[in-house]
């Protein structure tokens, strides 16, 4: 069965009258700016009541009674969040709004400057009482126990108000910038292409979503243009972004002095609950793999008959056949992909595109890219993607949808409790990439099962791989005191992605500028290797999945599984996957994801070599 006999059959499944777009209802936040104005007012209020009942007395407060402190002080942050959520998917949604999100940035700040002796004065009581009470309150225990391990990195409340109140005009004020600034991007379309589908219409200016994912096309040609028009206007904003990208290296080395943490990454595995031993393990295995990366390439390179591939050919697709799929499409896909694992699963999914939790395709000023925001308990996650009707982005909505499952699951574990460490974070997003991958493989005929393979073994490389660079990019970047000029981040950059490439395709001078828009670099440093974990962590997962031979067993792991992303971040992510049998601090756990990796090289390998046996024939 083809890919197309695969959508009439869905189309004719139970899962009828998707809508072709869809749109987020911020009601289940705040059903008016009105609204939204009065619960700041009096949410500002509760904080200080808070502040006046409790600052200075958690010293006198009985063990047993802690609990109902805790939970007044989870109730004030969930507030916060609702504030911050909402206006955020707004900044999202309209980028020129930003004077909307850096008002209420700055009121929120009051809020949590109020409340920000809790965790500082509750670290400074006896070991004793600690303890007891955290004996007292045992659905807070790990939360409670990440704040005492973070005690070290502490300043005094006084300092911790003033990095506080002046974090909005600080590196935030940066990562606003950069988000605007490229939300801004506007490209010609190539004059070919435009003729074709835009005769007698007005020329439609394409986002940087739109721009890139001409990266994919069939054309070399159109691919070559893309990567040239996009290198063209990183390089004109290349001393703005790379001025952004040194104020957030300072930051980070102000920080690390500050807090005294033993490197600029050291925060981000403190906050992942990540040891240090277990992510130099990932990335030098990771690294050590760099050949299989070279190897696909070489591949491709035969059966796209092309003697020298060029960074804009990472993406062509194997199949000339363009296969345009609606969001109608792959959303019927990724339902029956998920109901095929698990009716829960695919209930939420249903349910969040009934209830405007999604906000589907590009608009004017719309943040480019995907993502799925867990908001609060008392409402519900919100995804945003920019779709652009092929089937890379229906493994988008799998893997924003997987994020959206896990939040939503979680969120029972309460506000303090229902974010996981990013190291987890991404194991439902790219499981659910999985199941989409796994249902599509067994309904593609031999040319569509090779193109469906490239595209999912290139996915991988991004998430894998690709995010290792980012991590050695980053590592060095951060090494280095003096500010860099960017032909210093040009010439690291390069260098990096030279290692995982090596011979197998060839860098253009353009490429050297491409780590402009890379955002985590920006908004969340040292990110990047959390994708590559959970990506080894879902490979070595799904293998488990797979290995479970009778409906019994599949069953059982179903249910562990819903268990484990139901914790949200209530455990430590070392006893969350112990409880699959896994062990984070072993060479041979990332080994076992690798193995699948190599594996799914291996099979589509296979499948090559009797395509070409097969046309050897005739």
């Amino acid at each position: 069965m083809n890919l197309e006999q695969n959508k009439l059959k869905t189309q004719r499944s139970s899962m009828r009258g998707i809508i072709e777009s869809s749109q987020w209802d911020l009601t289940a936040l705040f059903k008016t700016k009105e609204q939204l104005e009065r619960f700041m007012s009096s949410h500002l209020r509760r904080a200080k009541k808070f502040a006046k009942s409790y600052e200075g007395q958690l010293k006198n407060i009985k063990p047993n009674e802690f609990a109902d402190v805790i939970k007044e002080y989870e109730q004030i942050l969930e507030g916060f969040g609702r504030i911050m959520t909402y206006v955020f998917l707004c900044f999202a949604k309209d980028t020129t709004q930003g004077d909307l999100y850096a008002k209420y940035e700055m009121q929120t700040t009051q809020i949590q400057n109020l409340v920000l002796f809790f965790e500082i004065e509750f670290c400074k009581l006896p070991e004793t009482h600690r303890k007891e009470v955290i004996q007292h309150t045992p659905q807070y225990a790990y939360f409670l126990e990440k704040i005492i391990e973070q005690d070290t990195y502490q300043l005094s409340l006084a300092e911790e108000k003033v990095l506080l109140a002046t974090s909005p005009v600080g590196v935030g004020a940066f990562s606003r910038l950069f988000d605007e600034h490229l939300a801004q991007f506007r490209f010609e379309p190539l004059k070919k292409e435009n003729k074709k589908s835009n005769k007698g219409k007005k020329s439609h200016k394409l986002s940087e979503e739109e721009i890139l994912s001409l990266l994919h096309h069939s054309k070399r040609s159109v691919r070559k243009y893309a990567q040239k028009v996009f290198s063209k206007k990183l390089k004109k904003s290349r001393h703005l972004l790379s001025y952004v990208l040194n104020m957030v290296r300072k930051d980070l080395s102000i920080t690390t002095a500050l807090r005294g943490y033993k490197l600029p990454e050291s925060f981000r595995h403190i906050n992942n609950g990540a040891t240090q031993k277990s992510v130099d393990k990932l990335i030098d295995i990771v690294s050590a793999h760099y050949g299989i990366v070279a190897d696909y390439y070489r591949v491709k390179a035969s059966l796209l008959g092309i003697n020298e591939l060029q960074d804009y050919d990472r993406y062509a697709p194997l199949d000339t056949h363009t296969y345009e799929i609606s969001y109608n499409e792959a959303i019927k896909l990724v339902l029956k992909a998920f109901e095929n694992f698990s009716k829960e699963f695919k209930d939420i999914a249903l349910k969040a595109l009934k209830k405007g939790w999604v906000d589907s395709h590009p608009t004017p000023n719309k943040r480019g890219g995907a993502f799925s925001h867990g908001s609060v308990p008392s409402a519900h996650p919100y995804v945003l993607l920019n779709y652009t009707n092929s089937r890379r982005d229906a493994f988008t909505i799998a893997h924003e949808f997987g994020h959206m499952i896990h939040q939503e699951l979680s969120k029972t574990q309460g506000y303090l409790n229902m974010d996981t460490p990013l190291t987890t974070a991404e194991t439902a997003s790219v499981f659910a990439e999985m199941l989409l991958f796994d249902m599509l493989k067994t309904t593609l005929d031999k040319q569509e099962l090779i193109s469906l393979y490239a595209g999912k073994l290139e996915d991988i490389f991004s998430t894998l791989f690709r995010q290792i660079v980012m991590t050695h990019f980053e590592r060095r970047i951060h090494a280095q005191s003096e500010e860099l000029k960017p032909e210093a981040f040009d010439k690291i950059w390069r260098e990096e992605n030279e290692r995982m490439f090596g011979d197998s395709l060839k860098l253009t001078k353009n490429y050297d500028g491409w780590w402009c828009y890379i955002p985590h670099f920006v908004h969340s440093p040292f990110y990047c290797y959390a994708y590559s974990y959970g990506q080894l962590l879902v490979l070595a997962l799904f293998g488990l999945y797979k290995s479970q031979k009778t409906p019994r067993m599949r069953a059982k792991f179903i249910q562990k599984y819903t268990d484990f992303l139901s914790l949200g971040g209530s455990k430590s992510p070392k006893d969350l996957i112990a409880s699959f049998g896994f062990n984070l601090e072993s060479d041979k756990f990332w080994l076992i994801g690798m193995a699948e990796v190599q594996k799914m090289l291996e099979e589509f390998k296979e499948l090559v070599n009797a395509q070409n046996s097969l046309s050897s024939t005739f």
